[in-house]
């Protein structure tokens, strides 16, 4: 059975599709912990209200956790096209047009999530350089915004990979 990627780029192709496989199903784990983590939380805070003894900073934990989960979800949702696209107009297009069209767009959005986690990660920078403590329960919290820059990251490298998949495969699968 022949290759779906021209040959110079099979073997390099193959192997980054490994590590992004490897790296979204550990980033979805990690965000499946933290989402029973923050579950667990905000469950148990509703039961404590019931006695009038909640936890006073489940709020910020909630969110610190509610944005891990997202941004670790990120990768993994572009790898598998789980996310919403419109595409009434492209349909139409030819094959060569559509690789174009999906081309560009991959190359389009992979820079703009690279330049979004770049300055995610000079905002955390910052908030570790002020030593900057969240507002109740006064905790470092740059953590947190270093892992959302992570899976911004995460998800310009995975639609890095659509661009060169949607530039080299040779059948319409790429697309």
């Amino acid at each position: 059975m022949r290759s779906q990627y021209c040959s110079p780029v099979r073997v390099t192709m193959k192997y980054l599709d490994r590590l992004d496989l490897m790296l979204n199903k550990a980033f979805m784990i990690i965000g499946g912990a933290a989402l029973i983590a923050l579950m667990i939380l905000a469950t148990c805070n509703v039961i404590l209200r019931i006695f009038k003894i909640p936890f006073s900073g489940a709020y910020e934990i909630v969110s610190f956790l509610g944005a891990i989960v997202t941004a670790f979800a990120l990768g993994y949702t572009q790898r598998n096209k789980d996310h919403i696209v419109v595409d009434i107009l492209s349909e139409k297009f030819p094959l060569g047009v559509k690789r174009i069209v999906n081309a560009l767009s991959y190359f389009a959005i992979t820079l703009f999530f690279a330049v979004v986690s770049w300055q995610t990660f000079v905002w955390g920078m910052k908030i570790r350089e002020s030593g900057e403590l969240s507002e109740t329960l006064k905790i470092i919290y740059h953590p947190f915004v270093f892992g959302v820059s992570l899976g911004f990251a995460i998800l310009a490298v995975a639609c890095g990979l659509d661009l060169f998949k949607t530039a080299f495969r040779k059948d319409e699968d790429a697309l």
